[in-house]
C-alpha cells in the first residue's frame, strides 16, 4: 500500500475489524477503516448496490467499471472487470469499455447505461436525451440503482486515487 497507510486495525472496532476480514483486507478498506464509522456504512451501501436490487449486474458492473476508466481509477477497473465476468460480462465487452460507442458487443440498455455512466461522470447531469433514453428502458428502481451506483464509484474511485492507494494481485482485489 502507498505511503499514507498506517492503518492500524487494534484500534478498530470489532464490527470493523470482522468487516475487513471478510473482505480479505483489501488495501481500500484498510485505508478506509481509520473512520470505523463511515467504512462500515461505505460497506452497508456497496453490499446493497452490489447484492441487493433489480438492476441487471451485468449492466451494473459494465457502468461501474466504466466509472472507474473515466475516473481513471485502476485499482476499481482491474477489481470490477473480474467482478463483471463473474457476473456475465464478456471478456469482449470488458475490453471494449475504454471505447464503447464504436463496439458491437453491447445491447441497447447496455449502451445506454453507458452513456447515461458517461454524462453523468463527465457532465452536471446528464443530457434530457440520455436521461430519457435510460428512463425508457429500465424500472424506476433500476435507473435509481444506476444512478447510485455511478455515483458511488466516483466516490470511491476519488478515494482511491486521493489516497494512492495500491492494486493487489487480482486474486486478492475484492
Amino acid at each position: 500500500m502507498a505511503g499514507k497507510d498506517n492503518c492500524g486495525t487494534p484500534k478498530s472496532s470489532e464490527r470493523t475489524r470482522e468487516i475487513l476480514g471478510k473482505n480479505r483486507n483489501a488495501n481500500i478498506f484498510r485505508m478506509m477503516a481509520h473512520s470505523s464509522a463511515y467504512f462500515e456504512q461505505y460497506c452497508r451501501l456497496g453490499g446493497a448496490i452490489r447484492n441487493k436490487g433489480e438492476l441487471d449486474p451485468v449492466v451494473r458492473e459494465l457502468a461501474i467499471t466504466r466509472t472507474g476508466i473515466l475516473c481513471e481509477a485502476p485499482y476499481e477497473v482491474v477489481a470490477h472487470k473480474r467482478i463483471g465476468r463473474n457476473v456475465g460480462v464478456t471478456d469482449e465487452q470488458n475490453a471494449a469499455l475504454e471505447d464503447w460507442k464504436s463496439a458491437t458487443c453491447f445491447d441497447e440498455v447496455q449502451r445506454a447505461a453507458l452513456a447515461f455512466t458517461d454524462e453523468i461522470v463527465r457532465l452536471r447531469r446528464p443530457t434530457d436525451a440520455t436521461f430519457n433514453a435510460i428512463a425508457a428502458k429500465l424500472t424506476p428502481g433500476a435507473l435509481i440503482e444506476l444512478q447510485l451506483a455511478v455515483g458511488f464509484y466516483i466516490m470511491t474511485s476519488k478515494f482511491l486515487e486521493t489516497f494512492g492507494i495500491d492494486m493487489q494481485p487480482v486474486t486478492e482485489v475484492i
